[in-house]
C-alpha cells in the first residue's frame, strides 16, 4: 500500500528539478515546463499551463476576467468550499440562466470570500452555470497581488457606471449594499444587516430592467471576528477601518488567515423590475421601498439560515 511520503514524492521531485534548472539559468518558465515532466498527468498539465501565463501567453476579457485563471486556482477554491468552509447552497434555480440580472447580498469578512463562494456555488450546482461579475470595494484594489487576483476570477472596481455597462452586456452582477458598513460590524453585530444607503443598486436594477436576486450568506460573519479596531493604523493604511481579529494583526501573515466557520448560501426569489420601465429610477420613494424590501428579505433568510446551520463551527 503506497505511504504518505509516495503522494508527495513527485512535488518534492518538481521542487528540486525546478531549483536545478534556476541555477544552470534557465528562465521561471521554462524551468517549470522542464520540471513539471515527473508530475501526474493533472499536475502536469496545469504545471505547464502556469509556465504558459508566466511568458505571459494568457487572455482577460475587458474586465480583466481570466477563465484559465480561475481553472487553474479552482482546486483552492474547491477546498475552502467542501472542507474549510464546508458551504451548503441552495435556491440556485432562482438565478436566471441567461440575461441580466442583479445578485444582492449580504457583506463580512473584510476580504470578498463571500462573493468567491457564491461564484464556486452557482457554477457547481446550477443547471446552466454562470459566473457572476461581482462589485469590489475600491479598497480592495490597492492591495498588493489580490488586486490582479480578485480581476482575474471576476471582481469588478464597485461603481454604477461598471455596474450598468455589465447589465447592458446582460452579465450576472453581483453587489453588495452594506458596502464597507458591512465589513466593519463588530462581532457582536453580526448577521444585523447595515442600512443600504440610497438604493443605488436598486435604482441601477430599475433603469436596466434587471431582476434582483437577494442572496442570504452565513458563515462570512465567523471567519474574521472583528473585536475591536485601530484608527491610528486606519489612517495610516488609508482605510475607512483597521479590525483587531483575535488572530490579527498579531499573528502577522497567519493572522489573514480565515477561520473554518461552517457557511450557507441561498439564492432567493427573484424580484422582478422590468415592468416599471427605465423612467422609474428617478422616483426615489420607488428606489427606496425596493431597497428596503430587498434588505428585508435577505435579513430574514439570514436569520432562518442561522437557525439550520447550527453551531458555527462544528
Amino acid at each position: 500500500m503506497p505511504g504518505p511520503m509516495d503522494a508527495v514524492a513527485p512535488a518534492i521531485g518538481f521542487m528540486k528539478a525546478l531549483r536545478g534548472g534556476l541555477e544552470q539559468g534557465l528562465e521561471l518558465p521554462e524551468a517549470v515546463a522542464r520540471s513539471a515532466a515527473g508530475l501526474p498527468a493533472g499536475a502536469r498539465e496545469r504545471a505547464r499551463r502556469a509556465a504558459r501565463r508566466l511568458g505571459g501567453d494568457y487572455q482577460e476579457d475587458e474586465w480583466g476576467f481570466d477563465s484559465e485563471f480561475v481553472e487553474l486556482v479552482e482546486p483552492g477554491f474547491d477546498f475552502l468550499y467542501d472542507i474549510w468552509w464546508r458551504v451548503k447552497t441552495v435556491g440556485v434555480e432562482n438565478v436566471p440562466s441567461h440575461g441580466r440580472a442583479l445578485l444582492a447580498a449580504n457583506h463580512a469578512g473584510i476580504l470578498p470570500w463571500d462573493a468567491t463562494m457564491m461564484s464556486i456555488g452557482l457554477m457547481r450546482e446550477h443547471p446552466l452555470p454562470r459566473q457572476p461579475r461581482f462589485l469590489v470595494l475600491d479598497l480592495a484594489f490597492d492591495l498588493p497581488w489580490f488586486s490582479v487576483a480578485i480581476r482575474k476570477v471576476g471582481g469588478v472596481v464597485a461603481s454604477p457606471y461598471n455596474a450598468i455597462r455589465l447589465l447592458e452586456q446582460d452579465q450576472l452582477v453581483a453587489v453588495f449594499p452594506e458596502g464597507v458598513k458591512g465589513t466593519g460590524k463588530s462581532y457582536g453585530e453580526r448577521y444585523q444587516l447595515q442600512r443600504f444607503g440610497r438604493g443605488g443598486f436598486a435604482e441601477i436594477a430599475l433603469r436596466t430592467g434587471a431582476p434582483i436576486v437577494p442572496v442570504a450568506v452565513v458563515g462570512s460573519e465567523e471567519i474574521y471576528p472583528k473585536l475591536g479596531e485601530s484608527p491610528l493604523l486606519a489612517r495610516l493604511m488609508g482605510t475607512p477601518f483597521f479590525p483587531l481579529t483575535p488572530l490579527f494583526p498579531w499573528l502577522g501573515p497567519l493572522g489573514a488567515i480565515p477561520l473554518p466557520s461552517k457557511w450557507r448560501i441561498e439564492f432567493c426569489e427573484p424580484i422582478e423590475t422590468s415592468g416599471y420601465g427605465p423612467d422609474a429610477a428617478e422616483d426615489r420613494a420607488l428606489v427606496l421601498e425596493l431597497s428596503e424590501h430587498v434588505r428585508d428579505v435577505i435579513q430574514r433568510k439570514v436569520l432562518e439560515n442561522v437557525v439550520k446551520r447550527g453551531p458555527a463551527f462544528v
